[in-house]
């Protein structure tokens, strides 16, 4: 695994989370995760559009346009049953990975 494959794993894991709380387009996604860590990660749209498109061909969301509460059309996004199968394994991988990787940096 590369470096960019750990880091577009974890970008890919990190929006199904916020789509398994409910439909959202682009600009919606990469807020909540600002939010969500305190401003201490931004997703920029150079990232975040790329990884949608590819979760949506590989079946793990899918969107529909729709009209945003500032009255602008955008594509919502939301997780398939595929999806929130794949951010379910997602999670479990990175718990035992996190797991392995602390117990390395407790070592003397």
């Amino acid at each position: 695994m590369t470096k960019n494959d750990l880091l577009q794993g974890t970008l890919d894991m990190l929006i199904l989370k916020a789509l398994s709380r409910g439909p959202l387009h682009g600009y919606a996604v990469a807020r909540w995760l600002e939010r969500a860590t305190d401003d201490a990660l931004s997703v920029e749209e150079g990232s975040l559009y790329p990884a949608l498109y590819r979760m949506e061909e590989r079946g793990w969301i899918a969107s529909e346009w729709g009209v945003t509460d500032r009255k602008r059309n955008a594509k919502f996004y939301r997780l398939t049953k595929i999806g929130r199968k794949q951010l379910e394994n997602e999670s479990s991988s990175w718990a035992h990975m996190s797991s392995l990787i602390s117990k390395v940096m407790q070592t003397a």
